[in-house]
């Protein structure tokens, strides 16, 4: 059958199926080494590092480190001097896009920073909210940086040869 779902297939689908899996993969399995105690977050944001080419990769890693860090630190403070509750939660998400704005972050990091603090703040654990957030930022850090060595050690194919076909197959 021509037109089946594998007709979609190519190379370059498939090199990066192979690479976000491997650099996934490489990613939970070193926070799991290191015991970190959500391991699946430095997995989750490699896999959103590697859904970019390299360029965009970097650019916008920046703005996720930026914001997880800020978003971090945001939680841990409310929690520690407000609580964890509605209104503290509200004031996190307002501050965080003030800052954002005020250090000229872009939305990303503002995405990131308001992730980070409603997972710290509002996720109730049995832990401090600082090594809450410390734990986020480490995973988060970690996924990001296995994202953008996998990217940069095997980039995507620059997508200048023509798909495969039928009449063109080797």
């Amino acid at each position: 059958m021509r037109n089946s779902w594998l007709s979609g297939l190519n190379r370059q689908a498939l090199e990066h199926v192979a690479r976000t899996t491997v650099a996934a993969t490489v990613s939970l399995a070193i926070a799991r080494a290191v015991r970190l105690p959500e391991p699946e977050w430095a997995a989750i944001s490699t896999m959103v590092v590697t859904q970019s080419t390299l360029g965009a990769a970097m650019t916008i890693s920046g703005q996720r480190f930026a914001g997880t860090a800020l978003g971090a630190a945001v939680a841990a403070l409310l929690a520690r001097y407000v609580g964890s509750g509605m209104l503290a939660f509200a004031a996190g998400v307002l501050g965080l896009g003030l800052i954002c704005a005020v250090l000229h972050l872009d939305r990303a990091a503002y995405r990131f920073a308001g992730i980070t603090l409603a997972i710290v703040l509002l996720v109730s654990r049995a832990q401090f909210a600082w090594t809450i957030a410390i734990h986020r930022f480490l995973e988060v850090s970690l996924g990001i940086a296995i994202g953008l060595i996998l990217t940069a050690l095997w980039p995507e194919g620059n997508g200048t040869s023509p798909p495969r076909t039928a009449r063109t197959r080797e």
